[in-house]
């Protein structure tokens, strides 16, 4: 790509094209009804804006959990260089903004009748419904591992307990050991999400526990920034970490949890500690929705986000199918605010304009190391696709200084999106 997207497109008050900066459309319906499930950075951005943008609208916000506990920095979480509190956000300012906040999980939808019944036996009635609900955890789709199994070999790829119980386990093995993470096949949420926790495990390693090393098993042959990774992995962790490519024998399929035992092709690997990050698919509720394809997942319209195969009915986030865009939560709160904006459209009676969304994902290799990958995507053939010449990575011959400042720039985004959907 020959054009890098400076950090002012991504970071501050403006990030990801929000839907206030458009003129504001004419209602038809004055009091039409907007139902958002998941409150997460896709679904509760989605709700604010709505709200923010026409606030006649009635706009519902489902969501079973009064706090919300944020996947990116989690993998700092279990280096232990920051607390889980500061991952947790709750929704008192969302519903202080006029969006009803209603504390249960979503069990049905009748999309025929556009209701939602919830698990108290109540429900609601929507004009437009959004699903925002993350992913599910596909236990059937490796031998040996379900949800007994992640109690000793924890996936933490859903932010809180999980996280607490790798983080406890790092914090209890004995020098020398060795830590294994299992890397599913793409799609999957956060694609450079394991190789970032894998860098900050080995800081942890090698400050806490310097004799001790970790194994990535991998089902792909390639990873997002994995040139980045590997130059970060010899420079601060050199003969620490082993990557094991899927031809090399890197795909797990099976787990034996007695023994804490990865089973490959090409033989097998006892941990001391195991990480095993499982297939996915989008949260079940887009699948009682109607959904998902034959994938797991939901394909979408890339100008609205409303589903190919439910109509009334938009995906966002980790759930949908989106091309060229990466499962990130950058990428949720970008959707989220074009979703919305379709929705006011077609509201209105409008037809929604083509958007374009953009996308960057900052990564920790260390505490004061940060890189970085940015895209612009926009609707063709029916996907969203990489806009050419836009977008970019961070250099591959960086000072450690510029590095030391993409750390920032992570957190700044970090402080800035949380602030923005929850604050």
């Amino acid at each position: 790509m020959s054009r890098r997207i400076s950090r002012r497109e991504f970071c501050g008050a403006g990030v990801a094209m929000t839907a206030l900066a458009f003129p504001l459309p004419a209602f038809a319906q004055a009091a039409a009804r907007v139902v958002v499930i998941g409150g997460g950075f896709g679904g509760a951005s989605c709700a604010r804006t709505l709200k923010a943008i026409e606030p006649k609208l009635q706009v519902t916000l489902v969501e079973p959990n009064k706090t919300f506990t944020a996947c990116p920095f989690s993998n700092t979480v279990i280096a232990g260089l920051r607390s889980i509190e500061a991952q947790q956000f709750g929704y008192d300012k969302i519903a202080a903004g006029g969006v009803t906040v209603v504390a249960q999980a979503a069990t049905a939808i009748d999309a025929r009748a556009r209701t939602v019944g919830l698990a108290d036996g109540t429900s609601l009635t929507y004009d437009r419904l959004v699903l925002s609900p993350g992913i599910d955890l596909r236990f059937d789709a490796l031998q040996g591992y379900d949800e007994a199994a992640a109690a000793k070999m924890p996936h933490a790829w859903k932010a809180g307990e999980q996280t607490l119980l790798l983080r406890n386990q790092l914090e209890a093995m004995d020098d020398g050991g060795l830590v294994v993470i299992a890397v599913p096949a793409n799609p999957f949420r956060c694609p450079p999400g394991p190789y970032e926790r894998a860098c900050l495990i080995a800081h942890y390693l090698k400050t806490k526990k310097p004799r001790s090393k970790l194994l990535i098993l991998d089902a792909k042959e390639t990873f997002s920034k994995q040139r980045l990774f590997q130059n970060a992995w010899k420079e601060l962790y050199p003969g620490m970490i082993e990557w094991v490519s899927l031809s090399q024998g890197g795909k797990v399929n099976a787990v034996n949890p007695a023994t804490n035992t990865l089973i490959t092709d090409f033989g097998d690997h006892t941990a001391h500690v195991a990480n095993v990050i499982p297939p996915q698919r989008a949260g079940r509720i887009a699948t009682i929705a109607g959904a998902t394809d034959n994938t797991g997942w939901c394909a979408i319209d890339p100008v609205t986000f409303e589903s190919k195969s439910a109509p009334n009915i938009h995906v966002i986030g980790d759930a949908c199918l989106a091309g060229a865009m990466p499962k990130s939560a950058f990428s949720a709160n970008s959707q989220a605010k074009t979703c919305a904006r379709a929705i006011a459209t077609l509201l209105s009676g409008g037809s929604p304009a083509a958007p374009k969304l953009i996308n960057t994902c900052y990564s920790l290799a260390a505490p004061d190391y940060g890189i970085s990958v940015a895209g612009v995507y926009q609707p063709k053939n029916g996907l969203l696709a990489d806009v050419e010449g836009a977008g970019g990575v961070s250099p591959a011959d960086a000072s450690r200084e510029f590095r030391a400042r993409e750390a920032d720039y992570a957190q700044s985004w970090f402080s800035t999106v949380t602030a923005e959907v929850f604050g």
